[in-house]
C-alpha cells in the first residue's frame, strides 16, 4: 500500500508550506489524482485519517480527492481520447502509437485554513 507513503509525503508538504505561511490549522487538502495513477482513494482516505491525528496543523482536516479524467493522445492521427474507455489503441485510427497525456498526476491542488 503506498498510499501512506503518499500521505506521509503530503502532511511534510503541508506542514512545511504552513510553516512558510505561519498557519496554524488547516481545515482541508485538495488532491487532484489521475484516474490510471494507481492510487486507491479509499485507501488515501483511511491512511489521511489515521495520519492526520499525527499533525498539530492537519489535525481534524479533511482530505477532498479531485480525480483527473486519463487523456491519452494517437501520434499518428493526432486525436485525443479517454484512456480507460479504450486503452493504449486509438479507437479511431487503430494505431497503438499513443501517449498519455493526463489521468496519471497526483498533484496538491488546494490548502484551506479555517480564517
Amino acid at each position: 500500500m503506498h498510499e501512506l507513503g503518499i500521505v506521509f509525503h503530503i502532511i511534510d508538504t503541508v506542514e512545511k508550506v504552513g510553516a512558510e505561511n505561519a498557519l496554524t490549522s488547516v481545515s482541508s487538502v485538495t488532491m487532484e489524482v489521475g484516474e490510471v495513477s494507481a492510487v486507491i482513494s479509499s485507501y488515501l482516505q483511511d491512511c489521511w485519517q489515521w495520519a492526520v491525528k499525527r499533525s498539530d496543523l492537519l489535525n481534524g482536516a479533511k482530505l477532498i480527492i479531485e480525480t483527473m479524467p486519463a487523456r491519452t493522445v494517437c501520434n499518428h492521427c493526432k486525436k485525443t481520447y479517454g484512456t480507460v474507455a479504450y486503452g493504449r489503441i486509438c479507437p479511431f485510427c487503430e494505431s497503438a502509437d499513443t501517449v498519455l497525456l493526463t489521468g496519471n498526476e497526483i498533484s496538491i491542488k488546494e490548502i484551506e485554513t479555517p480564517d
